[in-house]
């Protein structure tokens, strides 16, 4: 994978991080172990990059990992020898992390893959291209290899996957669609969360309305980039949260949902080897239409 600098004095691994799926540690271990070259050349963390200079990257090889394969039930949408589509349900947390060491969707995948997943994402995130939220459902795309999983972040940093979520949100919108452009960044006040910031990143979200109710709306969002919470932060913003987000609302509602009646529901993107266009839906989950069937009554 190569990378064309577009901007200059800015350090390497901060450039790279946010210009590919891999996180800075991972970057700072890449270019400490020669895996991440500048003009040919080995480099360092702290180097600043230079207009033009070019970023090559070598995959890192999947390492004997500590992590264990665990038999977890995985609702397979799709799959070949390149990638896997799964349906994530709600609750379950995407990779390895703190507070959550085992049970999460890398070790069902590890079980159903049997080791066949790219290595890029490091030694936690085998196969991980993109992530959603512990308790937002619906599509994730994983790479069985580093072909697959380059191509696939390549489309994703150039804003050519779409993504498409249903939510219910408190308070009734007035607009049959919007969008809100706002950037978001870490809060300066809770680091736990995200908030819209005018030094963040740009961040774009699209909805359209599908069904009115008394207190509640019921959207289908777009989003053209994929910032850590995007979807939640901006809704809560304009003053319609998203039903049982407890981070970004009260989290109060009396359907006795936990966590943010969020689904990820369709992806539209290119196969990284047949070159074929996909387009891939899970329908919303069952508690999810009880709740719009409660409220249609």
């Amino acid at each position: 994978m190569k990378l064309e600098v577009q901007d200059f004095n800015n350090r390497i691994d901060k450039y790279v991080a946010e210009n590919t799926d891999l996180t800075r540690s991972t970057v700072q271990r890449m270019i400490e172990n020669g895996k991440i070259l500048v003009n040919g050349k080995v480099t360092k963390v702290a180097y600043k990059t230079q207009m033009g200079d070019i970023i090559e990257i070598t995959p890192e090889e999947v390492q004997d990992s500590h992590l264990e394969a665990e038999d977890i039930q995985l609702d397979i949408i799709y799959e070949d020898k390149d990638i896997l589509v799964v349906n994530k349900q709600k609750g379950l947390v995407v990779h390895p992390g703190n507070g959550n060491p085992n049970g999460t969707l890398v070790n069902a995948v590890l079980n159903h893959c049997k080791g066949e997943l790219s290595g890029i994402g490091g030694e936690a995130r085998p196969g991980i291209v993109h992530r959603i939220d512990k308790d937002t459902s619906g599509l994730l795309i994983i790479a069985k290899n580093d072909k697959a999983h380059l191509d696939v972040s390549e489309q994703i940093k150039n804003h050519e996957v779409k993504k498409t979520y249903r939510a219910l949100v408190r308070g009734v919108i007035k607009e049959n669609n919007g969008t809100i452009d706002m950037p978001i960044s870490r809060s300066k006040n809770d680091r736990t969360k995200m908030a819209v910031d005018k030094d963040g990143k740009n961040a774009v979200t699209h909805f359209t309305v599908l069904e009115r109710f008394k207190d509640y709306t019921y959207i289908e969002v777009n989003i053209e980039t994929g910032r850590t919470h995007q979807i939640r932060v901006h809704m809560s913003k304009i003053g319609y949260p998203i039903v049982g987000d407890s981070t970004y609302s009260n989290g109060k509602n009396p359907f006795g949902v936990e966590g943010q009646m969020l689904h990820s529901y369709k992806l539209e993107f290119t196969h990284p080897t047949t070159k074929k266009c996909m387009i891939l839906e899970a329908d919303i989950p069952n508690y999810f239409k009880n709740v719009l069937k409660k409220l249609r009554e």
